[in-house]
């Protein structure tokens, strides 16, 4: 019987892309339907892979850099522009340059962590004559509200003594003033339009730092030191361009990145998979697909919030596919996914192991896992298809 698969992960942070996540569901699953015909779709939610996503799809270029880092080191970065544009398209993912996978891990603290290097980013699409840049957000290492790349683009934030203020969401909270005058004009001049979870607010307890600022490393005091700086940093950009920003759609977005493209660099928000949709194949997918095996990191009451098992899912029930999504872990309020698409759920880790070892295994675990549910299909496969015995 004919039997079509498709396997649409997001990247496992730190471990694995979304290209590489794909092949280790498509092994798996090979292992155990080796007739099957199984299609490959990578999901691109704005972070790790955005740019290379997009590139691949669009036939475009990839151009390497060296920025600064999220703790101020040098990092190798990328960006890239379409191919097939009327206008020159740049697109940047921000995880290149300010993403988690670029903080140590005995360093992360997001009160210093900076997003610097996004804003070197952008000069650099803008010096090879971007007149549009598609912004991916997602997978950041830092809490700084976007402060970081706003510097980068010269836009100066300055103390009650009219001082640079160090790098950082902490310093935020002595921010008494934003000077424009030397913010790089071209940004008048070019369209940016970025791709953010559309859930992530800037303020409030829903904010950035209350709900991201503890997978970045931030203790209980830190995050409240960021969440009262977050406030500062909103006050001033509504004062000095008068857009809010604390509580727009998105603002929250890498960090708080989101706010700054909005109320600084005169960008504009959207749901990461509104941009994303546009380049990708998903849906033509989907559509010729009897089962769609999906992955991310983490999954848990999170995921219906803008994470990609949950897009996935919610695409393939309006066309009536079955929906399995594989995790690295399974955490709090998990069984929310049940009521966004997604039937069936499973941690690739089938036995207690460090951090450290699931990382580096995560090739093999995912390949198996993947074999595993397809192997359990078949068995469900052919319960349906055993003729009835009579009793």
């Amino acid at each position: 019987m004919a039997f079509t698969v498709l396997v649409a992960p997001s990247g496992f942070k730190e471990s694995l892309s979304a290209d590489e996540a794909a092949d280790c569901i498509a092994r798996g699953v090979h292992r155990a339907f080796p007739g099957a015909t199984i299609l490959k779709a990578p999901m691109a939610d704005g972070g790790e892979g955005f740019t290379k996503a997009l590139v691949r799809a669009t036939g475009g270029t990839l151009h390497s850099l060296t920025v600064t880092g999220p703790v101020n080191d040098p990092v190798a970065a990328h960006f890239g522009f379409l191919g097939g544009c009327s206008e020159p398209t740049a697109v940047i993912e921000m995880a290149a340059a300010a993403g988690l996978s670029l903080v140590p891990r005995d360093r992360r603290n997001p009160c210093l962590t900076t997003s610097y290097g996004v804003g070197e980013l952008i000069r650099a699409a803008l010096d090879r004559g971007a007149r549009r840049i598609l912004l991916g957000c997602g997978d950041s290492g830092i809490n700084d509200g976007g402060a970081g790349m706003a510097e980068a683009l010269g836009i100066r934030l300055l103390d009650k003594n009219g001082q640079p203020l160090p790098r950082g969401g902490a310093a935020l909270a002595d921010l008494a003033s934003i000077d424009m005058s030397g913010r790089d004009p071209r940004l008048d001049a070019v369209r940016i339009d970025a791709a953010v979870n559309w859930h992530n607010l800037l303020l409030g307890e829903r904010g950035v730092a209350r709900v991201f600022g503890p997978q970045k490393g931030a203790t209980p005091a830190q995050v409240e030191i960021l969440a009262d700086a977050m406030e500062v940093y909103a006050a001033a950009i509504r004062h000095t361009t008068g857009i809010e920003v604390g509580s727009a759609p998105g603002g929250g977005a890498s960090g708080g990145l989101g706010a700054a493209i909005l109320g600084l660099a005169g960008g504009k928000l959207h749901p990461r998979y509104d941009i994303v949709m546009q380049y990708l194949e998903l849906d033509r997918f989907m559509a010729t697909a009897d089962l769609v095996i999906t992955a991310e990191g983490s999954l848990d009451g999170q995921t219906p919030f803008g994470k990609v098992p949950a897009e996935v899912a919610q695409r393939a029930k309006g066309m009536g596919v079955p929906v399995i999504a594989l995790a690295g872990t399974l955490g709090k309020g998990v069984q929310l996914n049940f009521e966004h698409g997604i039937d069936a759920f499973a941690s690739i880790l089938s036995r207690p192991c460090s951090l450290e070892d699931a990382i580096s295994s995560a090739p093999k675990l995912l390949a198996r896992a993947a074999e595993d549910a397809a192997r359990m299909v078949m068995v469900g496969m052919s319960l349906r298809n055993r003729p009835h015995r009579a009793a």
